[in-house]
Order: structure tokens, then C-alpha cells, then sequence
């Protein structure tokens, strides 16, 4: 019984990419892994065919071999065996390529293995609350790991290559046979990667990348506060032999402001009145972020009484309408009164003593709750 045509098998085109062919076996792997088909020996012979025709197709002189050839090429020991490679039914492999990717583990290197991604890194930056609001574009310096231009991020001097390892055939595993069992491990030739460099690179020493201190404009949008972040996509570490680089995230932290406090779309402030203006009511100016506006006290506005102007506040990164600005007005004792204001309030005292509830309602209502408490403790 003749095989089935690899390409047909992972359902590719003859012309597919190394993403599209390692797409595709994820993407079938999952389906037919033995460890979902609960012991559906059809979907599980399935599977050995779907991993056969991947280690093939997506190892570059395996899958040469098998254009020019056809399975013909893998007959009789051709290229199938050795260095602990088996391309047979042995299904711990999956976890490697599959789950491995997603959780940034598993196999590298070589025929369907990867280098590692580069890290992501972190920037703090601090700003104003005003520039927070209105957003803003800022050159930062991230001290990085970028790719090598002499080696182009591959690691080996210009004019040579990386070759396939001998030991493991571009895998970056080699499996141990021990009576029922196989156990996979690193293999130790490459490291993982499947890929030897012989000849390095003279200015990163193989490693594809070199450390640098590098540049960026961030554009920060406006209404962003502490504890958002902006991705900067790729601007991270660059990966290890021309593997893709980490991100960028740029950590916002907004500094204390000497007026408000915000509260996601409100902005909060305390504003002093005179005993006066309180008592007598007026007009009196107070501050936004885009300047003075009047705000009108009714007359007998006590302390700690809190106005709404709506609109005053601003606009976060996930709202299109600004919040409000909360002004708590607080009644300051008048300081340094010289004599004859000092007899003024005295006068005024005295006028108000005979009728204090009506004046000071609040004073009064304490006092008599006091008195009360004293006189049912005592009965």
C-alpha cells in the first residue's frame, strides 16, 4: 500500500512556507494528539502520518530529498534514521512543538525549531499630570540587546552559515530508548538549536546580537495615568540568531500634582474661600487644566461643601467624554487681624450670642447632643 503525498497529508501547498507546514501540523496535531482521540486507534494512526510527513516537510534537506525522490528517499535507511532521530509513532514530541511554542518552551532549532524569542523589556517613564491629559511624543533610551549588522543576526561570519547539527539532524532533541520508554533531552552538541556555527561571527561572537543602548520616539497618547502601558511592538530585545525580537512597554507613571487629584476621568481640588465670601456668598475664580473659571458661592456655604463643573475634568485613553472637576471649597480662618479687626469680630460675637441657634445650627445641635449624653450617662 502506497503512501500518502506528505504535502496532502498536513494539507499544504508544494510551495508552502516553513509557517504555513508548521501552522498546519498544530493545527492537525491538536485534533488527532492520542491524548484527545482517547484510544481511537484510526485517529491515532492518523496522527503517526500527520507527524511523519511534518518531520519531513519542515526539515530543509529531509524535504528536498523527498521533492526530488518521494518517499523513495527515506527507503531502506535513507535519511530517516539516526543520531536518536525516529520518525515513527513516538508522540511525546507534540508537547515539543505544539505546547512548546505557546508556552515558550520545548524544542528549538533546526527542522521546526526556532531560536529563542528575544525578551521584552520595561520602561518607566514619569510625567505631568497635564501632559498625561494632552499626550505627548517622548525620545527614550533602552539599554538593548539588538541584531548584529555585520552577521545580519545569524551569528556566523559574513559569507558562511550555520550547519545543520550532526548529532540531533536540526532537531535540538535526541531521544533515549530505554525498553518501553523514551526520554528526549537537549541535545548537547548544539544546545537546542539545532544549528552549529562554525565559523562565528567576529563582532557578536555567534550570538547574532550585540548590547547597545538604543533610541526611540514613544508617542504617548493623551489620556493615559499610572499604570497604563503603551506596547511598542519589536522593540524589545532582538532575538537570539535572527530570532524575532521581544516588545517594548512603556510604563506610565503620572507624578503627584500640586492642585488636583484624579480619579479616572475626575479631576479633584480644595479651594480656600474667605469667612466673609462663605457667609456673604460671591463669585470667586478656580482652576483647570485649560485655565481660570468662576465659580458662584451661595451665601452660607459651609466648609467641605463639594461643586460639580461638569466637563472641567478630562478624557481617559478608553473614554471620549471628560469626566467633571469636584471643587471642595474650605472656609480659612482669618490670621495676623490686627486690633481693631480683632473688635469687629468681637462685636459681631456678641451680637450672635443671644441667638446662636438661629446663626450657628450646627454648633448648637452638637452642644444640646452632648448635653444629652452627659445627662444619660449620669441618670
Amino acid at each position: 500500500m502506497s503512501k500518502k503525498d506528505y504535502y496532502e497529508t498536513l494539507g499544504v501547498a508544494k510551495d508552502a512556507s516553513e509557517r504555513d507546514i508548521k501552522k498546519a501540523y498544530k493545527r492537525l496535531a491538536m485534533k488527532y494528539h492520542p491524548d484527545r482521540t482517547q484510544g481511537d486507534k484510526e485517529k491515532e494512526e492518523t496522527f503517526k502520518q500527520i507527524k511523519e510527513a511534518y518531520e519531513v516537510l519542515n526539515d530543509d534537506q529531509k524535504r528536498a530529498a523527498y521533492d526530488q525522490y518521494g518517499h523513495a528517499a527515506f527507503e531502506q535507511g535513507g535519511m530517516g534514521g539516526g543520531g536518536g532521530f525516529d520518525g515513527g509513532a513516538d508522540f511525546g514530541d507534540i508537547f515539543g512543538d505544539v505546547f512548546g511554542d505557546i508556552f515558550g518552551g520545548g524544542r528549538r532549532g533546526g527542522g521546526g525549531s526556532r531560536a529563542r524569542r528575544g525578551a521584552d523589556l520595561r520602561y518607566n517613564l514619569e510625567m505631568t499630570l497635564e501632559e498625561a491629559v494632552k499626550g505627548k511624543s517622548v525620545e527614550i533610551k533602552v539599554p538593548t540587546y539588538v541584531s548584529c549588522e555585520p552577521c545580519d543576526g545569524t551569528g556566523a561570519k559574513k559569507g558562511t552559515s550555520a550547519k545543520t547539527c550532526s548529532t540531533c539532524h536540526g532537531h535540538g532533541q535526541v531521544q533515549m530508548r530505554q525498553g518501553l520508554f523514551a526520554v528526549q533531552q537537549t541535545c548537547p552538541t548544539c544546545g537546542g538549536k539545532g544549528k552549529v556555527i562554525t565559523d562565528p561571527c567576529n563582532s557578536c561572537h555567534g550570538q547574532g546580537r550585540v548590547q547597545k543602548t538604543k533610541t526611540l520616539n514613544a508617542k504617548i497618547p493623551a489620556g493615559v495615568d499610572t499604570g497604563d502601558r503603551i506596547r511598542l511592538s519589536g522593540e524589545g530585545e532582538a532575538g537570539e540568531h535572527g530570532a524575532p525580537a521581544g516588545d517594548l512597554y512603556v510604563q506610565v507613571n503620572v507624578k503627584e500634582h500640586p492642585i488636583f487629584v484624579r480619579d479616572e476621568n475626575h479631576l479633584y481640588c480644595e479651594v480656600p474661600i474667605s469667612f466673609a465670601t462663605a457667609a456673604l456668598g460671591g463669585e470667586i475664580e478656580v482652576p483647570t487644566l485649560g485655565g481660570k473659571v468662576k465659580l458662584k458661592v451661595p451665601k452660607e456655604t459651609q466648609t467641605g461643601k463639594m461643586f460639580r463643573m461638569r466637563g472641567k475634568g478630562v478624557k481617559s485613553v478608553r473614554s471620549s467624554s471628560a469626566g467633571d472637576l469636584m471643587c471642595k471649597v474650605v472656609v480659612e480662618t482669618p490670621v495676623n487681624l490686627t486690633g481693631d479687626q480683632v473688635d469687629l469680630l468681637r462685636q459681631l460675637e456678641s451680637k450672635m450670642d443671644a441667638s446662636s441657634k438661629k446663626h450657628s445650627p450646627k454648633e448648637s445641635g452638637f452642644f444640646d447632643g452632648v448635653k444629652k449624653f452627659i445627662d444619660d450617662l449620669k441618670s
